[in-house]
């Protein structure tokens, strides 16, 4: 069973930055994809960006069309740490946001948050104008 612990929310103005911070503990799979999710107030939760991960290197990022450009995905192998920087933030990025891993490569399914079978708790990210 893994764990996932995020971190890093908080609140900023528009056209500002933060840095959201996965931790991972228990058992990794050798090959799985770490993604992060995000529910803003009144909507479904979405797939925002993802990474493949091969028995402990990174492979190819995903990213939703509505984050492209600002946000990036990565991890930190050694740390088992996924994380997300977003910058050029708008309001309408405001939403809770959720570290989610699955067994397997990402692939063009990485949105398919029913395949993910280990979720964080999540951290609340308000942007204001």
């Amino acid at each position: 069973q893994v764990q996932l612990a995020e971190s890093g929310g908080g609140s900023v103005q528009a056209g500002g930055s933060l840095r959201l911070s996965c931790v991972a503990s228990g058992y990794i799979y050798s090959i799985s994809c770490m993604g992060w999710f995000r529910r803003a107030p009144g909507k479904e939760r979405e797939g925002v960006a993802a990474i493949s991960v091969f028995e402990g290197s990174t492979g190819v990022t995903y990213y939703a069309d509505s984050v492209k450009g600002r946000y990036t995905v990565s991890r930190d192998n050694a740390k088992n740490t996924l994380y997300l920087q977003m910058n050029n933030l708008k309001t309408e990025d405001t939403a809770m946001y959720y570290c989610a891993l699955k067994k397997g490569a990402c692939g063009a399914s990485w949105m398919r948050e029913y395949e993910y079978n280990s979720w964080g708790q999540g951290t609340q990210a308000t942007v204001s104008s």
